[in-house]
């Protein structure tokens, strides 16, 4: 069965040096583990060889975390557009196995709608990766609505990736016990998902699927959390009478969730108490977790329907992402 998985990272050298010598981000000592800082790096032969090993067809490339999101505007706009003529030298040089998501200067929001202009008529790059914050600004903040509309009006879907968060967020609730704790918990732990899941409700309550209705916003890790607590969130509502309609339902228009890795049953079924497998999309999350032919093989065997399992082993992707062949 044909493979697409999507949030597949890679950096550039600049922005890994850069990250390692002038920002205080912790939790950038996470892609120092075993053999990630090379496979980071190598968007070629040696990625290809190891998706061929593991049964994936094509990869959706994306800038690993945190990206360009922490730097100034003038290194952000300058690191980005160098990433993203980069992967497009890839995807030209391999076609039948790569497509990108933009990575976008979310420090200057009108520099991230130009860079985002600049590479709407190329074929490499199908997808936005983001972030819920850009130092102290929220996604959801009014200078980031042209960027969304604009998203929204090439097609292009947002992944909103996690992030660690905030110093004083971390210091108030995931501090106190030792240095590996913390930052294990202010990241894969729970904070990392907390951070992500809140951007994309953030989103809804701002009226952004409102506005701009042909959005579409994709949560990685089974929905970060949120969906596991989507009926309690819905009673914000009550709150929320600007929203026109409740709060889940945008889950099954605007929103898509990946498996970012975690190819568990238990998550499966829950996720189609609240979606359909039309929304659920293949994700490696590459290099951080490694998947195998048979592992997804044994994963898709929990859908019964075969066009269930085609859906959310390409089929998904290829229609969100625009992917012909």
């Amino acid at each position: 069965m044909k493979t697409i998985a999507i949030e597949e990272h890679w950096t550039t050298p600049a922005i890994d040096h850069l990250l390692r010598t002038a920002t205080d981000d912790p939790s950038i000592a996470l892609n120092d583990r075993a053999d990630l800082p090379d496979r980071l790096l190598d968007i070629g032969d040696q990625r290809i060889s190891w998706m061929d090993s593991a049964g994936i067809d094509r990869q959706i490339l994306s800038v690993a975390p945190p990206g360009t999101h922490g730097f100034p505007a003038a290194q952000a706009i300058a690191l980005s557009r160098e990433a993203n003529d980069l992967v497009s030298a890839a995807v030209e040089k391999h076609p039948s196995r790569f497509r990108a998501m933009t990575l976008l200067p979310m420090s200057d929001p009108d520099a991230a709608v130009a860079e985002l202009e600049r590479t709407a008529d190329d074929p490499a790059h199908v997808g936005i990766m983001s972030y819920g914050r850009s130092g102290d600004r929220p996604l959801d903040d009014p200078a980031y609505d042209d960027l969304l509309g604009t998203a929204a009006a090439l097609g292009r879907p947002v992944f909103v990736h996690p992030q660690i968060p905030t110093g004083a967020v971390r210091k108030a609730s995931y501090s106190g016990f030792s240095p590996d704790i913390d930052l294990a918990l202010a990241t894969y732990g729970l904070g990392w998902h907390y951070e992500a899941g809140l951007a994309v409700i953030r989103l809804i309550l701002r009226g952004t699927f409102d506005r701009h209705p042909a959005l579409q916003v994709v949560l990685g890790h089974w929905g970060e959390v949120v969906l596991f607590a989507l009926d309690r969130i819905d009673s914000l509502g009550h709150a929320a009478a600007h929203l026109q309609r409740r709060v889940s339902e945008y889950f099954r228009t605007n929103i898509h969730l990946a498996t970012s890795g975690m190819l568990v049953p238990r998550l499966l079924r829950t996720a189609l108490e609240y979606t359909t497998a039309d929304r659920i999309l293949l994700s490696g999350d590459y290099p951080f977790h490694q998947l195998d032919a048979a592992a997804i093989t044994e994963f898709l065997r929990e859908l019964p329907d075969p066009a269930d399992r085609e859906k959310i082993a390409h089929g998904n992707a290829a229609a969100l992402y625009r992917i012909a062949g």
